[in-house]
């Protein structure tokens, strides 16, 4: 099935990147029936602003697919934290980076955020699961981060293991999470960011200049 028109339709409507991936084997028995993942991204900062885009964006997704008689799930983006609701369960079921990596959008880097060739790290993330047949894109299989290593040395927490990423082993520990906690919960300013940027903010595919520049 043309997954263009459904991937155009998203353009159209504020997404910056939209892809389709098989999956299937990063799924859970209770939803391995919607195999295919729909990855959304929108070059903003994971604030309120960008979260409730790739909502109405899933939302859109997810009428575009009933429309056309399939079912879906939406996995909510990252910082998409409403307690005491059904879709906190929801996080823990699908990660955004398998639905990127198998829809071609990008790599795991060595910060362990998504790296897109044109917009580095500075996107954010949604997923919707169809169980609708469209046609999929060719996946990322490795890491595009080679030598640099800029995220690692100036990482302030040491958390930047420096491992490069592969599909074979997909659930590779590349950053220590809990040092990135432990820094964010030592400086005030960090309270309800999702990370402190500094990864981002050095990576050279971040500032748009990827190989042109040489990592020093």
């Amino acid at each position: 099935m043309n997954a263009d028109p459904l991937k155009q339709y998203l353009l159209a409507e504020g997404a910056t990147l939209a892809g389709v991936g098989d999956v299937t084997r990063a799924l859970s028995a209770e939803i391995i029936h919607l195999g295919r993942g729909i990855a959304i991204a929108v070059n903003r900062s994971l604030t309120r602003e960008s979260v409730d885009l790739l909502v109405r964006l899933q939302a859109l997704t997810e009428g575009w697919l009933k429309a056309n008689g399939f079912r879906s799930l939406s996995i909510p983006p990252d910082s998409d934290r409403r307690n005491g609701k059904m879709i906190t369960k929801l996080y823990k079921l699908f990660c955004h980076k398998t639905a990127a990596t198998c829809a071609g959008l990008g790599w795991v880097g060595k910060n362990g955020l998504i790296i897109n060739r044109q917009y580095g790290s500075k996107l954010s993330w949604a997923t919707v699961l169809t169980d609708a047949p469209l046609d999929t894109d060719s996946p990322t299989s490795v890491s595009e981060c080679g030598v640099c290593d800029l995220c690692v040395r100036h990482c302030p927490s040491g958390a930047v293991k420096g491992d490069l990423w592969s599909i074979d082993d997909p659930m590779k520990e590349i950053v220590s999470y809990e040092k990135c906690r432990a820094l964010k919960g030592k400086i005030t300013s960090l309270s309800g960011k999702p990370n402190c940027g500094f990864c981002i903010t050095v990576c050279p595919y971040s500032r748009n200049l990827g190989r042109r520049e040489k990592i020093a």
